[in-house]
């Protein structure tokens, strides 16, 4: 069935969280793209900084590329707005610092294209077996990987939130991972920020996505479960399922969080915030 015409049906929902006074992540649903990017940089630079990716990178969301042009034109998306980051950095004292994950996972026909940087995650839920597609770029995942601590022992580092790559970071290599991967109906994809994935385990999200059919309502419940956990971070949810196209009829993009509040200035990748670039 994976071979027969696919579509999203999709909902990205964000939630300031209990302690942050401001909202710093973004997200996006929309039918051919899903975008998640967690801002950073104090209380003026983090929601300017997942903006502006989403500004370059909402343009995107339409049916008309190839397939084999979706890595080039998400890899070009990312260092465009890399670019304009460090540049307002640049200019501007009170933006020291700022900068995002993010992660952006786009179709065309049957086939997913992913760019990932930082440490928001992307996961698939097959079945009943739920995968984290991404790998942290954080330091405590640098010592998972060269075997100093144990994933348990990751948990609960105090480095934990130590991000190691970033878009905006002038001194660091902001190459992202790439992927390309086949749209399998059935197939529910899900991309979080760390106010989520710090908070729930792979396993209740797993349970989570597995029990609510409606991707809305299975966001809203995630999101719940992350502030019955304290909530001390933004928390946003963005989810997709792949489903036979036709399914469902066409439905509005969703913008989640920082970027759907249209009060910064314009961006170079569309007329101001991405909620006026879609």
């Amino acid at each position: 069935m994976s071979g027969n015409a696919v579509q999203f049906h999709y909902a990205a929902r964000s939630d300031v969280g209990l302690v942050r006074s401001n909202n710093q992540d973004s997200g996006y649903a929309g039918a051919n793209l899903l975008v998640l990017a967690d801002g950073m940089g104090g209380p003026a630079g983090g929601d300017i900084a997942s903006s502006v990716a989403l500004a370059h990178l909402v343009p995107l969301d339409t049916d008309s590329h190839p397939a084999d042009s979706m890595l080039p034109l998400l890899r070009e998306a990312l260092l465009d707005a890399h670019e304009e980051l460090t540049d307002r950095s640049s200019r501007d004292r009170d933006l020291e610092g700022l900068g995002t994950t993010c992660i952006a996972l786009m179709r065309s026909g049957n086939r997913l294209a992913m760019v990932h940087i930082g440490d928001s995650r992307a996961y698939v839920l097959r079945g009943d077996t739920l995968t984290q597609v991404t790998t942290d770029h954080s330091f405590v995942q640098y010592l998972v990987d060269t075997g100093q601590i144990t994933p348990e022992e990751a948990e609960h580092h105090p480095n934990r939130n130590v991000v190691l790559k970033i878009l905006g970071d002038a001194q660091a290599d902001v190459a992202p991972d790439e992927t390309i991967r086949e749209a399998v109906v059935g197939d529910r994809w899900m991309l979080c920020s760390d106010g989520l994935s710090g908070l729930v385990s792979p396993e209740t999200i797993g349970q989570v996505m597995a029990d609510f059919a409606d991707p809305g309502e299975c966001a809203e419940e995630l999101i719940r479960l992350a502030l019955l956990g304290g909530g001390p971070d933004n928390i946003t949810c963005v989810i997709a399922d792949i489903v036979p196209a036709g399914t469902y009829p066409p439905a509005p993009p969703q913008i989640v969080g920082a970027a759907a509040i249209d009060r910064h200035a314009k961006s170079r990748g569309g007329e101001g915030a991405a909620a006026r670039a879609a």
